[in-house]
This record gives C-alpha cells, structure tokens and sequence, in this order.
C-alpha cells in the first residue's frame, strides 16, 4: 500500500488515465477478437491451436492502441493540453475518444459482416463498394436491418463515453487527497512505451502485417489480424502490377495450354488470328448474352439439386448445348462481367479492375462481330462498378438503364429482371440488322425483392433445416432463385412470339456462384475448397441452330465469346487466356481460379482442383470425382508440381494483360 500511494503521488493524472485506457482498449480488442474465434471458427481448428494467434493479435492490438493514445501523451508534455488542465481539455478529450471509438467500432462492426459473407477480414476490397456509396447504402437499407444495427453502434460508442469520462472523474477522485508533482519523465516513459507498441511492443523488430502470414493458416492469421491492420495495410494492392519477366518465364507454359503456333511462340505472342470458315453460318444469327446473377450451379435443377429451384432452365440445358463444370475465375459480379467480356481473370487484389483506370481499356472478341447493332441491358445504374466504363470497350454500344424504362424500379437494382427481358425483347423486335445484346440480370441478390406484379409466380415454402442442407440460408434467397427461372422462362416464351427468335442464339452464363453447402450435390472440394463459390451453368441455346449435348469438360467463364465466335465459324482476334473448346484438338481442360481477400490461386481440371496461397506455403490437392486422392505420393507430388507450375503461369499471365491487352483503335 505504502509503495501503491508513493507511485500514485509520482505518477501524473495523465499517465494514470492514460494506463487504464490502455488496459480499456486492450479489452476491446480482445473481446472482438474472441467474438471473431466463437463466430466463425472452422470445425478443424481448436482453441489451444489459437493461443499463438492472441499473443500476436495482442501485439497488433497494441500497435493501433498505441496510435489512439499517443496524442494524448504527447501533447499532455504540456500542461495546458492534459485533459486535466480544465473542463474544457476533459470535454475535448473525451470527444477525441469517442470519435476513435466509433472509428474502432465501424470497422470490426463492417469485418463482422465481411467475416459471415467471405469468411475473410475486411480489406480495401470493401473501397469498391465505397466508390460507389449511393447504391452500396441502398443496398444495405434494403437487405439489412440498419436502423438496429446503426443504433446499437450509437448506443455502444455513448456508453464507452460514459465509461471514459467515468474513469477520468475515478482518477480524480483517486489522487483528490495527494499533491502530485508534474513529472515530464513519466510522459517520456509512457510515450517509449506507446512508441514500442507502435513498432512491435516485446520484440525489438519491427510488427509488420505478413508476420501474420508465419502461422500458415488463414483464419490463424485473421484471429491475429485485427480489421485496422488488415485494411489499411491492403490499401497497397489497390494498384495493378506485374512483372514482365515473370509472364515471359512463364510463356512456354501458356503456350502449351493455348496451343499457340510456333511463330506465335517465337514472337511471345499470345495472339491468335482466327479465319473465315466455310461452314460460317450464313444466317448470321442475333446473340443475347445473358449473364446471370449469383446462378450457382449447385442450387440449380441441373445439379440433381432436391429442391428443384430451375426446372425451365434445366428443360433449356437439355434442349442445348450445356457445359456443367464451367467455373468463374473469381467471385463478384463486377469480376465476372470483366472476365467474360476481356477474356482476362481479373487478378487484381484489392480492386475492381472495371474501375482500375490502368486496366479498363481492354481488346474484346465482340468487336470482331462487325455489322452488328450491340446492346447492353441492365436493369439499374451502369455507373456502378463502373460496367459502363467496361462495355464501351464495345465499339457503338447502346445502353439501356436506369432512365431507359418506365416501369418503377424494384429495389436498388433497378426493374425486375423480368421488365428488364420484355424491354429487351422490344428493342430486338425493331431490328433490322444483326444484333449482340448483353442482358445483366441483379434479382438473384440481396435483398432478394420479388415483384407483387408477378402474381402467378408461386412462393413455395421450404422448411429451413431442407434450405440449408441443399445450399440455402433464407426462404428469401431460394425464393429469388427460383424467380430467376420465371424470369428465364418469360425471356424464351415471350422471344418464341417473335421474327427475330430462331435466329438467334442465346448464352447464359453465371457472373459467379455463391458459397455454401454443396456437400449433397458434389464431392467435399466443392465445399470445403470453396469451389461452389465459382462453379455456375453455362449453356448455348437455339432450338433451330444448335443440337442438344451435354459436355462434362471443365471449361471457364473466360471461354464464353471465343467458343461463341468459333461456333459461327467466323473470323476473330483473341489475345487473352479465354479458348474456344469446341475446336481445340487434344486441349487440357483447366480453368483458373483466385481467391482474392485469401490470396489463394488455384486450377481446375477435370480431375483435380489445386490450390496454394500467395502469402503462406500451403498447397493442396483436392480429388473432384470423389473423397479420396487416390494416387501414390510420387504420383501426388508429379500433379502437384505441373499445376503448381500452371497456376502460377495464368496468374502471371492475366496481371500482365490486365495492363497490357489494350484495346486497338
């Protein structure tokens, strides 16, 4: 007690507020930290495997506590600036508090929804949606409950006010009978402390975000990671970048999968000039392109999926030509759009690259369809994710959007997809030339709106246990999922009606698939390698123009137009990594896949998904036929080595084009 009283009389009131702060805040951090632990720890990780992951969260924690409180110590060196100088001091203080605090709150408030969404913290990816804050707010208005959510942050930032005004008058009133005198080396010690918090508190090398990455293990790394260091330490991949040596080290690689000729090889021109053909469809048949929102293979009818959310579209699939293991390089619809369209996986960590200046002018097979009138549909604001920028790499592209129809908007997204296809059909109906439409769909999104227009649509009722185990984590979501088949049935019975239809050749393709539980549908690597997540249907379709087949080869969202222009035997440029698979002779059946917040890239092949991480030295090998890997060790290390090989080669490959597959003028 003597030895208590004699610190306290030595130790300035600042100090003394400043320590218990400190010990507030570490609380904070860590009660989030075990709340990330309880909500989204995996089965196969436990809680003792954890504890390296606190001691290094801790220090992190540590780091952002120190960069709250260092203010307060530095300009308390000064008297007339400690909050106990005056009322006024206390006020201005306190407000500081909060403010950082609402600022702390916001981010593991948004890193929870990121976590329950991508399973990943949150990263400067989410400064996509930010650049865009009129619909990503009006999203979340409508999908989520903000009011509760926004009062609850309020009312948690108030009373941690009260707390720390509370613990201000307790130090007072602690010190009340005692003359301190103002010591400035307490403020000196104090601050080397912060100071050492800053850099790497216990360790005498500096704390920097990959040291995370030492646990080899993503959610270990995540549990280490708090959000603040994640997202601002991300910022830096917000820019494209490659390395030209490594895409030509690479090159035989890429040359070998695009079977690329030898003058192209020895150019390194991945280039390939397609030429007229004989068998070129004199009819020139229409194109409507149908890139369909969040249409996850596994939730659909043709996956043999119980709940039998596609029937239509399953009855097209069987009447056209349909690919069942195409698979997205990437999640996001604003990915899955730059894919189909360029050809090109985009690879770009941190941002879009439809709003990525460097990489948005890009060369497109749809070009090549001269003499067509185009068209691009959407049923909301192309300005979002900057889709408009992206399609008028398409040379005289006219936009229907927002301001095109005069049916009201259904939700942030804009009209129904259904309006959006009438309207289409409409404009189809006074052409007189050729035509390529690109019909985005956005019903099958958050928050999941069903028109009251569409009475004869039935709301069937499933049970929630039945909804989860085949893929579902809402009525909602499986409601608007089978809307989306109305939708794709009011598109070809309305289409029937018209001139303009036998000629015409439809693609539906998805932007990306949603993760989920796909175990009762197809082996554990679609669930627990996340491959549900990219795999989605692709399907041509044209009763007049194309017999029915099924084909079982693994193909990729970025083969979409050049199969399409191979099929019309015309002729076509094609510079990127997307290839015609129904004319490439003795071909390897792969597609590329990127995890972007998880830094995981990996191949598909028809046998096999490989995957391995950009920031940890983890590589696995996931049969895709069945449970079991059944090959020798020799055997595994011998696949491992040349998809290890392939997957780097298109990684390297498409951050090179992202950059450099210009558009031509």
């Amino acid at each position: 007690m003597i030895v208590k009283a004699r610190l306290m009389k030595n130790v300035p009131l600042t100090i003394q507020w400043i320590f218990v702060l400190w010990l507030i805040y570490v609380l904070i951090f860590t009660i989030f930290r075990i709340s990330t632990v309880v909500l989204f720890r995996p089965f196969n990780i436990t809680f003792t495997s954890l504890l390296p992951s606190f001691w290094l969260g801790f220090r992190f924690d540590a780091k952002w506590i120190a960069m709250i409180l260092l203010p307060i110590a530095v300009l308390s060196v000064y008297p007339k600036f400690s909050p106990f100088y005056s009322e006024r001091n206390k006020r201005l203080w306190s407000y500081y508090l909060a403010l950082t605090t609402l600022f702390v709150f916001f981010f593991f408030g948004a890193d929870f929804g990121n976590f329950s969404y991508n399973h990943t913290r949150i990263n400067a990816s989410a400064l996509n949606f930010a650049e865009d804050p009129v619909t990503s707010s009006k999203m979340l208005w409508e999908s989520y409950p903000m009011v509760w959510i926004l009062s609850a942050l309020a009312l948690t930032v108030f009373l941690m006010a009260k707390v720390f005004k509370k613990t201000h008058v307790q130090t007072l009133k602690r010190n009340s009978e005692l003359n301190i005198t103002y010591r400035k080396r307490w403020h000196a010690l104090a601050i080397l402390f912060l100071v050492w918090c800053l850099y790497g508190v216990f360790s005498f090398t500096p704390l920097k975000w990959k040291d995370a990455f030492v646990l080899n293990d993503n959610f270990k790394s995540y549990v280490a990671l708090n959000p603040l260091q994640n997202f601002f330490t991300t910022l830096r991949f917000r820019k494209p970048s490659f390395e030209d040596a490594k895409a030509k080290a690479y090159f035989p690689v890429i040359a070998n999968l695009l079977q690329l000729d030898s003058q192209s090889i020895s150019d390194k021109d991945y280039a390939r000039e397609a030429l007229p053909d004989s068998k070129a469809l004199e009819s020139r048949p229409n194109i409507v392109l149908v890139i369909c929102e969040s249409f996850s293979m596994y939730k659909s009818s043709m996956s043999g999926n119980p709940l039998n959310t596609t029937p239509f579209f399953k009855s097209m699939c069987d009447s056209g030509l349909f690919f069942n293991r195409c698979f997205t390089p990437t999640f996001g619809t604003a990915r899955g759009v730059f894919a189909i369209i360029t050809g090109t996986p985009d690879v770009q960590l941190s941002e879009f690259s439809t709003r990525n200046p460097a990489a948005i002018n890009q060369h497109t097979i749809i070009n090549n369809f001269t003499d067509y009138k185009k068209f691009y549909f959407l049923g909301g604001n192309s300005n979002f994710n900057n889709f408009e920028g992206l399609v008028k790499n398409i040379d005289g592209i006219q936009l229907y959007q927002e301001g095109s129809f005069k049916e009201p908007a259904l939700n942030v997204w804009g009209i129904s997809d259904k309006n959006l296809f009438l309207n289409a059909e409409n404009v189809f109906a006074k052409q007189t030339k050729p035509f390529f439409a690109i019909i985005q769909t956005a019903d099958n999104h958050r928050p999941y709106s069903i028109p009251l227009e569409d009475s004869d649509f039935e709301k069937r009722i499933v049970s929630e246990d039945t909804l989860v185990k085949y893929g579902f984590e809402s009525l909602q979501e499986f409601q608007s999922f089978c809307y989306t088949d109305y939708c794709f049935k009011k598109l070809i019975e309305e289409g029937k009606k018209q001139s303009w239809f036998n000629n015409t050749i439809f693609v539906f393709v998805g932007d990306h698939g949603v993760e989920g539980e796909s175990s009762q549908m197809y082996p554990e690597a679609w669930t627990t390698g996340r491959l549900s997540d990219e795999h989605v249907p692709m399907l041509f379709y044209s009763p007049q123009l194309i017999s029915p087949q099924k084909r079982n080869e693994v193909v990729s969202q970025i083969d979409v137009l050049p199969t399409l222009a191979g099929m019309l035997h015309m002729s076509y440029s094609n510079t990127t990594l997307g290839r015609d698979v129904l004319h490439s002779k003795d071909k390897m059946d792969a597609a590329f896949i990127i995890h972007h917040d998880e830094g995981n890239i990996g191949v598909v092949t028809d046998d096999y998904y490989f995957v391995k991480n950009l920031r940890i030295k983890k590589e696995q090998l996931m049969p895709l036929k069945s449970n079991v890997l059944s090959l020798t060790a020799t055997q595994e290390d011998s696949v491992k080595n040349s998809l290890s090989q392939l997957t780097s080669a298109m990684y390297e490959t498409a951050k090179w084009m992202l950059v450099n597959n210009k558009k031509q003028n």
